[in-house]
């Protein structure tokens, strides 16, 4: 009943609601909160793919990163904040990444295609100590510069956060 309630955002102050904005992406997450609020072990939210309300532009990129930073802050910062407020945070691990990078070069319909040589991961909360930056990339966003991180890399975090053994070679020898 708990998480079937989670799903009624209407019972969240306007001023919440316009804190995580009021696009799909933003209020995903809040509806994110409230399920882990409600006692949900695990949640995935999905960014849309609509113009000004996710990442995934292959055309018509019109303001690029420029546009869309705004947004993502914005809602990063209030699940984020909202998260650390209602003492949530150190025990929700939060994983924002992609599929794929996006090219360093812009394409035909003025739009990013996926790049699999480099790409952008925030790890929060759940463990994870704050305020690092692991890793650069070279001066095209092409490549990486210095400390690779492989997807291997987030996989085994992520079963370090949760108390699972990443070196286990079956499911259950983890737990």
């Amino acid at each position: 009943p708990r998480a079937k309630q989670a799903f009624d955002l209407s019972q969240e102050d306007d001023r919440t609601r316009d804190r995580y904005g009021r696009t799909k992406s933003g209020q995903t997450l809040l509806l994110g909160r409230r399920l882990i609020e409600s006692g949900v072990r695990f949640v995935t939210c999905f960014s849309g793919s609509n113009p000004g309300d996710g990442w995934d532009t292959h055309s018509d990129n019109t303001g690029g990163l420029m546009q869309l930073l705004p947004m993502m802050v914005a809602v990063e910062s209030a699940l984020l904040e909202d998260l650390s407020q209602r003492g949530l945070l150190h025990q929700t691990l939060v994983v924002w990444m992609g599929e794929f990078g996006r090219t360093p070069k812009i394409n035909g319909g003025a739009g990013r295609d996926h790049w699999g040589s480099c790409s952008t991961t925030l790890l929060a909360g759940g463990g994870i100590r704050a305020g690092q930056v692991v890793g650069s990339s070279d001066k095209h966003a092409a490549y990486p510069a210095s400390r690779p991180i492989d997807p291997v890399d987030i996989q085994a975090t992520m079963y370090h956060c949760l108390g699972l053994d990443p070196h286990a070679t079956k499911m259950y020898d983890a737990l």
